[in-house]
């Protein structure tokens, strides 16, 4: 699929484009659609809160837990075998949650019927990145970039929206059923666009105790974030997590490094650049998961707005963000992308500032400039910095930079919900108390807690903002002599986008 002279083969890279897209939107979509079902499931099956919690949880730990490996693997048996049997066991599994576990009256089948999307999840999500690096021209590597990344992003974010409004009209079964027909008409799209590839190898070799030590250290991780407010942090359980996971991850790089095939090559963060350019993207959507976790609450609660309203006006951020990661997929190859990562932590930052102005008595079209400011940013942001880690490394490596891409976008979010959550309380608890809040009507008391606990979690975010900020005035653009010659030869191609 190189340098394409006429119609047929632009058409061919927007399908494959499009399959891909398909790919990450619902990977992500499946990460926060069921949050907001929780309590219609539990009353459906007569199940406490705490247990219920496991439909999101379990989804999560699998697709953490495998996303590395599933990369590893695509690198070594090609992409498109990945791709295809990760899309139909997704597919599978999300049929199954939505139908099995009624008929059969089990809530552990839902459970487990996750665990199968899980793993599906893991595969069709790992690689994305990797595929627009290796079969899209880098002449149109940011376009195609922007749009993947940016869908991506759409999918966690109007995950809540779209499960409220299908288990609201519909039943909760549709947040399952949805991905059906999505599923069996990206296979299909799939088979036919997505070029094969010659084997560079096989799994005889496959790091098998790097891979189990990589799933049960990132599953317990992940566990005892997303479960310790529930659980309570200093529970048995929770504090024998923790430990499962530093012993396991500790023994992960220890193995790693003296491995000839490893599970993630740890000589690449050698590369200060490369370490860098990671850690802007895991900073990005840390920062963004304390914003998304708690701007529904200061609406409802602070603002007075119901449930559909605030929701209605969250989505004014996935507005900016869809058009600033188009725009930023355009105009990729010719400013750069450290320009871009610039003026993006600019946007970030400010709209972070904005936010810990936010108030009692502001108004709602303060509110809205403020996510549209940030949805600028983190639009503008992704694209290009996720272009820059891609062409940083080699073919060889794709698949697996490509899953370590994916597991930076959701597992900082969950770790990042976590911490603000503890801040957010930690400002109602300590700030509030020096406010004389003693001396204030009893009406006015709840919404000055709540005051400032929004206001030390919107500060804490905006002090990850400059952080960024000051990362990408230090970070390059960097191509790998892999793809510098493919830039060389390539002629110029336009009209897809």
């Amino acid at each position: 699929m190189k340098n394409p002279e006429n119609g047929d083969s632009l058409a061919r890279y927007g399908l494959l484009i499009l399959s891909i897209a398909l790919a990450t939107f619902m990977a992500s979509l499946d990460g926060t659609i069921v949050n907001i079902a929780l309590p219609t499931i539990s009353a459906a099956f007569d199940i406490s809160s705490s247990t219920v919690s496991w439909v999101s949880t379990a989804y999560l730990l699998v697709m953490a837990g495998c996303v590395l490996i599933f990369g590893k693997i695509s690198d070594v048996i090609g992409f498109k075998k990945i791709f295809l049997s990760g899309f139909i066991i997704f597919t599978l599994g999300s049929f199954s949650c939505g139908f099995l576990p009624e008929i059969i009256d089990s809530f552990y089948v839902l459970v487990g019927s996750r665990i199968i999307q899980g793993v599906g999840g893991a595969m069709i999500s790992a690689i994305g990145p990797a595929m627009i690096t290796s079969f899209i021209p880098m002449n149109l590597k940011g376009k195609a970039m922007g749009i993947i990344m940016t869908i991506a992003a759409l999918g966690t974010a109007l995950g809540p929206t779209i499960g409220g409004f299908l288990t609201q009209y519909m039943s909760w079964h549709w947040i399952f059923f949805i991905n059906v027909p999505v599923g069996i008409i990206a296979v299909i799209l799939g088979a036919k666009v997505i070029p094969a590839t010659t084997a560079r190898g096989n799994l005889s070799n496959f790091d098998k105790s790097g891979a189990a030590l990589i799933f049960v250290g990132l599953a317990s991780l992940l566990f005892v974030v997303s479960e310790g407010d529930a659980l309570g942090w200093t529970s048995p359980m929770i504090a024998g997590s923790l430990v499962l996971a530093v012993a396991s991850l500790g023994y992960f790089v220890w193995h790693e490094l003296k491995s000839a095939d490893p599970i993630l090559e740890l000589s690449l963060f050698k590369n200060r650049n490369f370490l860098l350019t990671n850690l802007v993207l895991s900073l990005v959507f840390f920062s963004y998961s304390g914003i998304n976790y708690l701007l529904p609450f200061y609406l409802e609660y602070v603002q007075g707005f119901d449930t559909s309203s605030a929701g209605l006006i969250l989505t004014s951020l996935s507005f900016a963000m869809m058009i600033a990661g188009i725009l930023a997929g355009a105009i990729f190859n010719k400013t750069g992308g450290k320009i871009l990562c610039i003026v993006a932590a600019v946007a970030l930052a400010t709209g972070y500032f904005l936010m810990t102005k936010l108030g009692v008595d502001t108004t709602l079209g303060f509110v809205v400039a403020c996510l549209l400011t940030i949805g600028f940013g983190l639009g503008l942001m992704v694209t290009p910095i996720s272009n820059m880690i891609m062409n940083s490394v080699s073919r060889n490596h794709q698949g697996m930079v490509s899953s370590l891409t994916s597991l930076e976008r959701f597992a900082p979010m969950t770790i990042g919900i976590a911490l603000f959550n503890l801040v957010f309380v930690q400002g109602m608890t300590t700030i509030a108390a020096h406010r004389g809040v003693t001396q204030d009507a009893p009406i006015n008391i709840k919404m000055s807690v709540l005051s400032s606990g929004f206001d030390l979690a919107f500060f804490v975010a905006f002090i990850f903002g400059i952080i960024i900020l000051i990362l990408t005035f230090i970070v390059r653009q960097e191509i790998h002599p892999d793809f510098a010659n493919d830039a060389e030869k390539e002629e110029p191609i336009t009209g897809l986008i």
